[in-house]
């Protein structure tokens, strides 16, 4: 609200004759001015929002955004502002899809907020800072995103991927002779890693995997044992990337947990997520009421769910069923045998 409008809303002192000059005279604004107000005439203020790309309301949701993705250590890049005001923009109306902003859109939206401030960010390996630090500060930025009245248990997750070596069997205590000294036993060994995207919530039920077969192409007698509801990928590296990373959000997270959120907002705790600054999954988390949590660099030995509680006994499970395989006679552990292993270790392993 401009001055000429509060001091309408304000009026005058008691006793005062109720015109438009004493009223001036008591407020400081322009005569002209309260004149024109109070028959309906615009400020220039009004009149710029009006014509704005965003309304005030969308560009106060882009600027929370902004922040909360900061403050998770998740800095939104100013050449990807522009892209995210379009996509919110064009949910607004899709019958007629808008215009992109503006080459200079991002300028004026920062100095349209001076809670905002454009910064060069260098690059700096994190081992050098104090991960103490870190956590600390961790815990109070997720506290603030877990008292959210909104935020319910349920909708709360934690996503992480691990790696499986094929036939890699763990160490066993055994009954020996007190004079044999060796510390091995015989085993084939297949040093191939198959990657499996595991995902948790907080009131302990665990999401469908998905699969990521080391390889440049998908083979369907690598699928043979039936995992209904399971997903699967590949890449030459065997790991997850940015690609990977949102089919995962689209394809697995997102229909299994939207209908149990009812509109409510999901949190999702992760790290080593792909690339999370693609302008792709920013995006489709603001589309579909998704707040991100990335747990800062070199910390999820100490606060990923996943590797402290979860990864352990599942690989412990995995690797017992790789000994009873080859103790039926299987010599040689292949992408064929996976998901019959790896399906039983999940159940033994991922319990509430």
């Amino acid at each position: 609200m401009d001055r000429a409008s509060q001091a309408l809303v304000q009026g005058i002192p008691p006793g005062v004759r109720n015109t438009y000059r004493a009223l001036a005279e008591h407020s400081g604004v322009a005569r002209s001015t309260l004149h024109d107000r109070a028959h309906g005439q615009r400020s220039k203020e009004e009149k710029a929002q009006s014509q704005q790309y965003l309304t005030p309301c969308e560009e106060k949701a882009v600027v929370n955004f902004v922040l909360h993705m900061a403050e998770f250590g998740q800095r939104v890049r100013i050449k990807h502002i522009p892209s995210l005001a379009f996509s919110v923009a064009r949910q607004r109306s899709m019958n007629k899809p808008p215009k992109p902003p503006g080459r200079n859109w991002a300028r004026a939206f920062e100095k349209r907020h001076p809670e905002l401030k454009a910064r060069r960010m260098r690059a700096l390996d994190w081992d050098r800072y104090n991960i103490y630090d870190k956590v600390v500060d961790w815990f109070k930025k997720i506290g603030k995103v877990l008292q959210d009245p909104a935020i319910e248990p349920g909708n709360v997750y934690n996503m992480d991927e691990t790696g499986v070596m094929l036939s890699m069997l763990g160490s066993v205590k055994v009954l020996v002779s007190k004079d044999d000294l060796r510390g091995y036993r015989g085993a084939r060994v297949k040093r191939t890693v198959v990657t499996a995207i595991e995902c948790m919530s907080a009131d302990g039920r665990s999401l469908n995997p998905m699969i990521i077969w080391p390889a440049s192409t998908h083979r369907a007698n690598w699928t043979t044992y039936p995992t209904p509801g399971w997903h699967y990928a590949y890449s030459e590296s065997g790991y997850t990337d940015s690609k990977i990373s949102l089919e995962w959000l689209k394809r697995v997270f997102d229909p299994q947990t939207k209908e149990r959120a009812n509109h409510k907002p999901r949190v999702l705790i992760c790290d080593g997520f792909g690339t999370h600054e693609t302008l792709e999954i920013l995006e489709f988390v603001i589309a579909n009421n998704i707040v991100l949590c990335r747990l800062p660099s070199h910390t999820s030995h100490k606060l990923q769910p996943c590797d402290i509680a979860v990864f352990a006994p599942l690989k412990a499970a995995y690797r017992d069923q790789v000994d009873r395989l080859e103790r039926g006679g299987v010599g040689t552990i292949g992408k064929q045998h996976f998901t019959y292993l790896y399906s039983p270790a999940r159940e033994r392993a991922l319990t509430k």
